[in-house]
C-alpha cells in the first residue's frame, strides 16, 4: 500500500486546487480581487489623461 494513502493524504483523484491545501484559499482570494479589478471602471480623470496622453502622441508623429 502506498504511505501517503496510508496517511490519509488525499491522491491526485480531486480537484487541482485541492491539491494545494491552505494555498488553495489564497489563490481564490486572489483570483477574485483580479476580477474586481478588471471589472472596475476607468475613473473619468484617468480616462481624460489617456485621451490627452493619446492626442500628444498624435501631434507628436505627425510633425
Amino acid at each position: 500500500m502506498d504511505k501517503n494513502r496510508a496517511a490519509g493524504t488525499p491522491g491526485r483523484q480531486g480537484r487541482a486546487e485541492d491539491n494545494l491545501g491552505p494555498n488553495s484559499e489564497i489563490g481564490r482570494k486572489l483570483k477574485q480581487y483580479y476580477d474586481d479589478l478588471v471589472h472596475d471602471e476607468v475613473p473619468d480623470r484617468f480616462a481624460q489623461l489617456l485621451s490627452q496622453l493619446e492626442h500628444a502622441e498624435t501631434s507628436q508623429d505627425k510633425d
